[in-house]
């Protein structure tokens, strides 16, 4: 039986075209830990997640850290018995975690990578500006490239927030739908009082106004508000998504990959979230290339909404040396799609690397 015989964990910088500004951090670069694999019988495979400081309790320092300790303990193990062995410890570090046991389904070619036929993968773009003018300027021009969802991040000033969706609707009149993104920034109060005021037109849903934690916050500003709650940084675990289908008004989860464990689990989730009568939601604004198109593979079999596993689009360049291929606001994978890293582009990002053998 093929064993684990050697790990390359190596931590990137990714420099972004533009600053990407949440309510809690913003980021002028994405560092993701990309992990490549290989047994003993030759195959090899590669996976990476990023630990985005301020969304969970997880640190960068924390995250290298554990994947180091557990690269020692899978190495001389089956892919099976790796798995087992790395997602027993998947509460300590889920991203970490996720990029080793993702990496072991890509070595092993696991079902959900299957690409069987041409699959076109509409994303949703966020908006950045601010004023009425820049407003009706962006819009137009993502509207040209043929993004029909837009992501708008709320959670700074109820009343701002407030004015600028209203000038985002009447820009797109009626060609895109929004998803309205508070990060969890917002008190119960705020919440309560933002959803309650939302017009209604064009809004698909709106994500996480409160924190993870505060369960009965989220779902006293799902009970005001004028459109559907989605929940995403509390959706870790099956049991998270029973409880989320708990609550009146919450039509929607997103789940990432990063924060699943792996391939199969995240699908499994997807495919729980709509068993339990919610919509599913992908993907990480966050990730790179290689998370994108996991994430994309995926999606092939269990979404059919504006995906948003667009991180790839941030950086200035890509990992892939046949890029994943993306035009006219969507992603399109042609039959058979298998990415190869692109060797210079990720010597190039590397800030920290760290290589493991069987002995």
């Amino acid at each position: 039986m093929p064993v684990v015989s050697r790990v390359t964990l190596r931590h990137l910088k990714m420099p972004l075209v533009r600053p990407y500004r949440l309510s809690y951090r913003t980021f002028e670069e994405f560092e993701p830990y990309l992990v490549e694999i290989e047994d003993s019988d030759g195959r090899s495979g590669f996976a990476d997640a990023h630990i985005s400081p301020g969304s969970s309790s997880e640190t960068r320092e924390g995250g290298w850290r554990f994947a180091c300790e557990r690269i020692e303990e899978i190495l001389g193990l089956s892919g099976g018995a790796a798995k087992d062995r790395l997602l027993a410890r998947f509460p300590e570090s889920k991203a970490a975690t996720t990029a080793l046991v993702s990496a072991i389904e890509v070595m092993e070619r696991n079902d959900n990578l299957r690409i069987t036929q041409p699959a076109t993968l509409p994303l949703l773009v966020p908006v950045n500006a601010l004023t009425s003018e820049e407003i009706g300027r962006e819009v137009a021009d993502l509207l040209a490239q043929g993004f029909t969802t837009f992501k708008v991040k709320v959670g700074k000033d109820v009343d701002g927030d407030l004015r600028r969706v209203a000038a985002i609707q009447d820009a797109s009149r009626g060609r895109a739908t929004l998803r309205l993104d508070a990060n969890r920034a917002y008190t119960r109060d705020q919440g309560v009082a933002f959803a309650s005021e939302l017009r209604p037109d064009g809004i698909e849903l709106f994500e996480q106004p409160c924190d993870a934690d505060d369960w009965d916050a989220n779902a006293a500003v799902a009970a005001a508000s004028r459109v559907p709650l989605m929940l995403d940084e509390p959706i870790c675990t099956l049991a998270d998504i029973e409880r989320a289908a708990t609550i009146e008004n919450v039509g929607y989860c997103k789940l990432k990959l990063k924060r699943f464990g792996g391939l199969d689990r995240l699908r499994e989730g997807l495919d729980a979230v709509r068993a339990r009568g919610m919509q599913p939601v992908l993907g990480d604004g966050l990730g790179s290339e290689v998370q994108g198109w996991l994430e994309a593979c995926v999606a092939t079999h269990t979404i059919d909404n504006a995906g948003e596993f667009n991180g790839f689009l941030k950086p200035h360049d890509r990992l892939f040396e046949n890029p994943l291929p993306f035009s006219n606001g969507s992603i399109h994978l042609p039959e058979g799609y298998w990415p190869r890293l692109d060797r210079a582009a990720v010597d190039r990002f590397t800030i920290q690397q760290r290589s493991f053998h069987k002995s």
